[in-house]
């Protein structure tokens, strides 16, 4: 049985383990231990790596192989689902309601799934990360209500997702749409996904090798980024120009 190599919380800038050492079953699963400090999130997704636990276990850290991935220019949404948002009033925001966002990943029903990983430690870090302008929100609002969201963390020109929720049908849809719409005119080309899953793969995601994924990672997080938040450059954008021909 291989022992998992354990990060000292003492030190969150203790290196990790190389990810080629990631095991196999489960998928990714590369470290233990740690802490979710600033320094420690940031060199992770530095490195392709990101935490994922349940209350009870101690933080677990991983790089799975494949790597679900979408291109910024990639994100498919139907023509059935294009031709209803041509009238549809719905409005896009970014970082406006980063809280309400992470809560409702944490807390809206999953089929098949019970309980949840975005656990209070994971909440509070995040919202932390927001606080210092490395983790961001797209939100989708009908009537002023929150109906959909998704939430991640921006590095250099790479964006990683963590979760995404619908209040209300096509909420999520249209919050990752906007976001890759977004990234790709500020020339981010990639949104990590991490695991796929059939939903995903419908909405454009792809499956990439743990190798390319990391050498594209590498070649973006050094470049220069949008650090602080993202509410003035976003606005209030209106979420029926996803109808209009070009990215999602």
């Amino acid at each position: 049985m291989s022992v998992l190599p354990a990060l000292l919380p003492a030190d969150p800038h203790t290196p990790f383990p190389p990810v080629e050492q990631a095991l196999r079953h489960p998928d990714g699963l590369l470290a233990v231990g740690g802490d979710l400090t600033p320094t420690r999130l940031l060199n992770a997704y530095r490195h392709g790596i990101f935490p994922w636990y349940s209350k009870g276990q101690p933080i677990l850290w991983w790089s799975p192989d494949p790597r679900a991935v979408f291109r910024t220019d990639g994100v498919r949404l139907s023509s059935k689902f294009r031709r209803g948002l041509r009238h549809c009033d719905w409005t896009v925001r970014a970082d406006s309601a980063f809280a309400q966002v992470i809560e409702a990943c944490a807390h809206i029903p999953r089929p098949g799934q019970r309980g949840t990983w975005i656990i209070k430690d994971m909440i509070q870090a995040y919202q932390r990360m927001h606080e210092l302008g490395h983790a961001h929100s797209f939100e989708v609002f009908a009537d002023g209500r929150l109906i959909g969201g998704i939430y991640g963390i921006a590095v250099g020109r790479m964006f990683f997702g963590e979760s995404m929720f619908s209040a209300q049908s096509g909420g999520s849809k249209v919050a990752l749409a906007a976001l890759a719409r977004h990234l790709y005119d500020w020339g981010w080309p990639l949104i990590d996904a991490q695991v796929e899953n059939e939903h995903l793969v419908s909405l454009g995601a792809e499956r990439w090798p743990r190798r390319p994924f990391l050498d594209a990672v590498e070649g973006l997080v050094d470049q220069p980024g949008l650090v602080g938040p993202w509410t003035q450059r976003v606005g209030d954008w209106p979420a029926c120009r996803l109808a209009e021909p070009g990215t999602g």
